[in-house]
């Protein structure tokens, strides 16, 4: 904003309208991902090789952004969402653990879109389903050090896949997964803005930081906590572990931030990089060296954006703010259940079953 000069009054008025928001914030029927319309939700769980895979399914096509901050990705089409690139839409994300291994069960994913005609259209006659797909590190946690993750993986994930309440805990790309030395999981959130537009996350916590503040041995963002959706199961003050040290790639945090309002694939990168503040809030340390962290943005294009007037004038500004902000606390709250709902396993123990400070 070089050149111009803003007084304290502006300033004062976007706090107040920011403050407002959280005040007012409601989650959506299910407080889940598929609260958002048009989102599809399957998992594929193998229990006994401690891993498995997570498909967010658009039949009708969302258009996607991406912003990567972990320093250990494990991707496939990532590229495709960058704003100048062609594709508009994606029909699919897929979330798998098996780490570099688990990028094959986003074949299964294609393949499955594909036979239902869904996709980007080629001719008359055939689609190529754009599915960008990320992965975390469950190696050695199950029967074998690498499960056999494949294609069959991901195409079981899309048969499951319907608009009911998000499964979480250890599901999904959550069933091997350990954060900060305690067991991990699959979470899921979603808020209704007053503005109507819902907004929701999908998360998978594999992270090498902790969701728990050591100090007080409880959740670094416990205050997001909106109505009973934690369901009693905060205590007042966990014991934690000793912390890993953490090895090269062995850590990920895998999220998707969706909403039902209309943005382009410029706003939908906007949106995913503001939703990084919630992991980073909620996981301390976030996006780290031995970590692949990755957040996906989904817009259905249900809801116009309102614009907006006055010295925020820019096409829809605030009503941009005001996603990234609710996306950034709704992961924050996914992270959190992700945690609440995983349970003991697989030598880890689950945030439940610690003992009291």
């Amino acid at each position: 904003m070089g050149g111009h000069w803003v007084d304290r009054s502006t300033f004062n008025l976007q706090a107040t309208h920011i403050k407002s928001l959280y005040d007012m914030q409601q989650p959506g029927k299910t407080n889940g991902l598929t609260d958002v319309p048009g989102i599809w939700v399957g998992h594929y769980t193998d229990t006994e090789s401690a891993s498995g895979t997570t498909v967010v399914v658009c039949p009708d096509g969302a258009v996607g952004g991406v912003d990567v901050r972990g320093a250990a990705p494990g991707t496939r089409e990532t590229d495709l969402l960058a704003p100048e690139n062609l594709v508009e839409k994606v029909q699919a994300l897929c979330f798998s653990g098996g780490s570099v291994y688990g990028l094959a069960a986003a074949d299964g994913v294609v393949r499955h879109l594909e036979s239902r005609q869904i996709g980007f259209p080629l001719d008359g006659t055939h689609v190529a389903p754009i599915v960008p797909a990320a992965v975390l590190y469950d190696l050695g946690r199950g029967a074998e050090f690498r499960p056999p993750v494949d294609a069959g993986w991901g195409e079981a994930a899309c048969r499951s896949a319907g608009t009911g309440p998000v499964k979480t805990g250890c599901v999904g790309a959550g069933t091997g997964a350990m954060s900060g030395g305690i067991k991990g999981g699959l979470g899921s959130a979603s808020l209704i803005l007053e503005t109507g537009i819902t907004v929701a996350a999908l998360v998978a916590v594999n992270s090498l930081g902790s969701t728990v503040d050591p100090e007080t041995g409880t959740f670094w963002e416990v205050r997001l906590e909106i109505g009973h959706e934690f369901e009693d199961r905060i205590r007042q003050g966990v014991r934690l572990p000793e912390p890993p040290t953490g090895a090269p790639g062995e850590n990920t945090t895998l999220a998707v931030v969706a909403t039902d309002a209309a943005l382009n694939k410029s706003q939908a990168k906007k949106i995913a990089m503001m939703a990084h503040d919630g992991m980073a809030r909620a996981i301390r340390p976030a996006h780290t060296m031995f970590d692949g962290d990755v957040v996906f943005c989904l817009s259905l294009g249900n809801r116009a954006l309102p614009e907006t007037s006055g010295f925020f004038s820019a096409p829809a500004a605030q009503t941009i703010n005001d996603i990234g902000h609710a996306a950034a606390n709704c992961l924050a709250r996914a992270i959190i259940r992700g945690i609440l709902y995983a349970d003991s396993r697989y030598g880890m123990t689950a945030y439940i079953d610690l003992k009291n400070r």
